[in-house]
């Protein structure tokens, strides 16, 4: 199942190093929406935790890759 445009984006933000509250602020959310957004994509992915879930959608080509200048 692919991730929502929300869960992919917390997940980018999560990849490059940001935490939740850092993400709210970036997006306007809330941090407890952020968090919301991470645990539907972990359970989405099967994994537990930030880390696996953007491994996971890195090897499942749900998200880009990352390079210094993305």
């Amino acid at each position: 199942m692919p991730l929502s445009p929300r869960q992919a984006q917390c997940l980018r933000w999560a990849a490059i190093g940001k935490t939740s509250w850092e993400t709210s602020r970036i997006l306007g959310l809330s941090e407890s929406t952020v968090n919301f957004h991470l645990r539907n994509a972990c359970e989405r992915l099967g994994v537990r935790g930030r880390r696996a879930a953007v491994a996971k959608a890195l090897q499942e080509k749900l998200l880009d890759a990352f390079t210094a200048s993305s």
